[in-house]
């Protein structure tokens, strides 16, 4: 598997707790998975993937780590790596903002030379909007571990099985 890393925003703990998940499933260990608030070019472009993870405020805003955290990887090549991306939002309080940091995400990085993985088909998922949605997927994996937690672990385990071979 490529050399990844993972970087989350997390104000309450869920994204954080998500992202130790994901990287606990794909092998990854707990020292490449880094707070947002701590990247650096040097830390992130020493990783050949790296699997960026937000949670949405306000009225579809990024979680406010992201807003240094989005300018460091503007600021560095990155072509040639690979990016998978993750997002926390509530589909029932916020659903025509679901997820819309990590639609935020993608759209800073879309030209920057990255190649995306790990798209998720919106069909399971209850909202009424989203930017993070492009051609009935969603950009990354979309968890609403407020109103279908249920569905955590389920999504989590499928999307990881899914990046595993897209990051061989």
């Amino acid at each position: 598997m490529k050399k990844t890393g993972v970087f989350y925003g997390s104000t309450t703990g869920t994204t954080e707790s998500v992202a130790r998940t994901i990287a606990e499933k794909l092998g990854i260990p707990s020292s490449d998975v880094y707070n947002v608030s701590k990247m650096t070019a040097d830390v992130a472009g020493s990783y050949e993937a790296l699997i960026l993870g937000t949670s949405t405020w306000g009225d579809g805003e990024l979680q406010d780590d992201w807003y240094d955290g989005i300018k460091v990887l503007k600021g560095m090549d990155l072509s040639g790596k690979t990016v998978a991306l993750f997002g926390c939002g509530d589909s029932e309080s916020y659903s025509d903002t679901f997820c819309d940091g990590m639609g935020i995400l993608f759209e800073d990085l879309k030209n920057s030379g990255c190649r995306f993985i790990g798209a998720v088909p919106d069909a399971d998922y209850t909202y009424s909007s989203s930017i993070a949605v492009t051609d009935s997927n969603f950009v990354g994996l979309a968890i609403d571990d407020i109103n279908e937690n249920d569905k955590t672990d389920e999504r989590v385990t499928a999307w990881t099985e899914k990046l595993k071979t897209e990051l061989a």
